[in-house]
């Protein structure tokens, strides 16, 4: 038994679950590891995670996840969950914790994660799909009505400063299809020149998503981090998990994430409605929500997200042996032609064209020429 298992089963004595049946659960491609537990008819969920980077640093730069500003500990989780809570939305309670050690004992809120009741068209209990999206951007009308949070105690006597969605971040992810896109898919790699062209683009358009209030961001709000309770109303029918990379930003972040999802198809049509439901209830809500602003934001930070998955798959697929995800990759640049066709994208417009579209190969293609 290695040291850090003695140390699990310690805490989990401590929790009075020492004698509970364990049983690994899938989860993403963090430091993070997650064990589904059951205790005499009571199930809940134990998160594993060991403080540090997500990779050592490399060539004087710092790792990832402190340029990225990702979580590097359990902290974050726990302020960023209570504070979800206290605005009545549904995250897991904790039932045990272990700050120091990075181990928490969660309550399990299910597993009808909103990527398969897509695949079956209805919720559980036979709820509309259209239905769920509607509750799904009601919750994001809430979080974003209380506005940016200031720092959030984690409760072992420290906060925790929720960072934002700054220039760093924006660069290191503008860039993605510079550096693995153009040379994985269309083998080739970018000039001095073209990087320079491509990043006047995006600081042209930086004025577009700093623009309106700020608010906190959920970061990754699609469809594997949204669980349906059936079972709640309201606003707690909505599950969330994997919010403890949240960050301050534009109030459009977490609607183009919801309704351009990365893994599932949402057919334009579906786009267009929710995106008019939200806007009518921002409008309902606050009198000063500006609707204009919010479009150009919306297909800006719609745009960023999808030229940075664009860069994305192609990684997995070359650096990490993962050819699975470049099924992705069309409906990846769908969604972007559809942000594109925002005027105030233009400029962008027609660079993508050039550089990243015309002549593409398949992604099928792709990823067979790599394996």
């Amino acid at each position: 038994m290695s040291e850090r298992e003695e140390l699990l089963v310690a805490f989990l004595k401590r929790a009075g679950w020492g004698t509970a049946t364990r049983s690994f659960l899938q989860g993403d491609a963090s430091l993070r590891r997650y064990e589904r537990l059951a205790l005499n008819g009571t199930k809940g969920v134990l998160m594993d995670w060991p403080a540090g980077p997500d990779a050592p640093a490399e060539g004087g730069h710092a790792a990832y996840s402190k340029l990225a500003h990702l979580a590097e500990d359990v902290r974050p989780f726990v302020a960023v969950g209570s504070y979800l809570q206290s605005l009545g939305l549904r995250t897991p309670d904790i039932i045990a914790s272990d700050l120091g050690h990075g181990f928490l004992l969660l309550e399990d809120i299910g597993t009808a994660d909103f990527g398969g009741v897509i695949d079956k068209g209805e919720g559980p209990a036979g709820e509309a799909l259209d239905d769920m999206y509607r509750a799904g951007l009601d919750v994001l009308v809430a979080l974003q009505q209380a506005g940016a949070p200031g720092p959030l105690p984690v409760g072992d006597g420290s906060t925790h400063e929720v960072p934002s969605f700054d220039d760093g971040i924006y660069r290191i992810e503008t860039a993605m299809p510079l550096d693995w896109y153009l040379p994985v898919v269309m083998g080739t790699q970018a000039s001095d020149g073209l990087r320079a062209e491509y990043d006047a683009i995006w600081t042209a358009l930086w004025p577009l998503i700093e623009a309106g209030p700020r608010t906190l961001i959920l970061r990754d709000f699609h469809s594997p981090n949204i669980l349906w309770q059936s079972e709640r109303r309201g606003l707690e029918r909505v599950g969330l998990i994997d919010y403890q990379d949240a960050l301050i930003g534009s109030l459009a972040y977490d609607p183009v994430s919801f309704l351009q999802d990365a893994r599932k198809d949402v057919p334009l049509e579906r786009e267009e409605a929710m995106h008019d439901y939200y806007v009518q209830a921002m409008k309902n809500a606050d009198v000063r929500f500006d609707a204009e602003e919010f479009e150009a934001a919306y297909a800006a930070l719609g745009a960023e997200r999808a030229l940075r998955l664009m860069g994305l798959w192609p990684r997995l697929l070359k650096r990490d042996n993962k050819p699975q995800y470049m099924v992705h990759m069309a409906r990846t640049q769908d969604y972007l032609c559809r942000n594109l066709a925002h005027p105030a994208l233009s400029d962008l417009a027609r660079f993508v064209e050039n550089h990243f579209l015309k002549d593409a190969p398949a992604a099928g293609q792709i990823a067979e020429t790599q394996a």
